[in-house]
């Protein structure tokens, strides 16, 4: 089992997302991918590091369909996505916490910014409010539920914005960044979170020792190759 960690695909494990033989390149500069192929199963929790325009937040954005390859297929539970129904499906089920939390967060309090995924999922107001709670409260900030979004430290942000994304009860998250403008007390919360949610994950760090806290499995990313490089740690 050891071997199929994101990067090569197993009948043995269900694959819940992946990128098949896909070539990616933005207008005018060098491809960042090509023949390019990953995949994220079960219970895999991942750690991505690598140099800065290596392509790691590219291949977030090319998991959850917000870029489209030149060439190869976004695949969602081994079905090929190729319309808005599935592409829909796919962001309902994979969240993605982005790098920013700024950029993430734009409701009035913290308990309607939790909330508007579950509402959006077709959940009537009482069912999202009670999902929203439960969510804020598993994550120790339910104290939070009438505040400001934008009146947060980075740290509490970081943690509402996560909050948003596991109130839809994804299958898998995918976190860019997210020990950015933490201090070490908020890095240790959110290490501890993440160790106790079972959801398949990849982190996007530069900071190696958070990878070490949260990750099962380290990769590298490079000239467009992701490979195991648990001992660059």
């Amino acid at each position: 089992r050891h071997a199929v960690f994101g990067l090569t695909d197993s009948a043995m494990d269900h694959c819940i997302v992946s990128l098949k033989n896909i070539s990616f390149g933005y207008p005018k500069r060098p491809m960042l991918f090509h023949a390019f192929s990953f995949f994220l199963h079960e219970g895999e929790q991942i750690g991505l590091y690598g140099p800065n325009g290596s392509g790691k937040t590219t291949l977030f954005r090319l998991l959850t369909g917000l870029e489209k390859p030149q060439s190869g297929t976004l695949f969602f539970h081994e079905k090929a996505v190729e319309n808005a129904t599935q592409l829909w499906r796919l962001r309902c089920s994979i969240g993605f916490v982005l790098q920013n939390s700024d950029d993430q967060l734009f409701s009035a309090s913290v308990l309607e910014e939790t909330a508007f995924g579950p509402l959006n999922l077709g959940m009537n107001a009482s069912q999202a409010r009670k999902r929203a709670l439960e969510t804020l409260e598993e994550l120790g900030i339910a104290g939070l539920a009438n505040r400001p979004p934008h009146m947060l430290s980075g740290g509490e942000k970081k943690l509402v914005a996560l909050a948003s994304v596991l109130s839809m009860k994804p299958e898998a998250l995918l976190l860019d960044e997210p020990t950015m403008f933490l201090d070490e007390p908020s890095q240790s919360r959110l290490a501890g979170i993440l160790r106790q949610q079972q959801l398949a994950r990849i982190i996007i760090s530069h900071d190696k020792e958070f990878i070490r806290q949260t990750s099962g499995i380290v990769l590298r990313i490079a000239n467009g190759t992701v490979f195991e490089d648990s001992a660059g740690l």
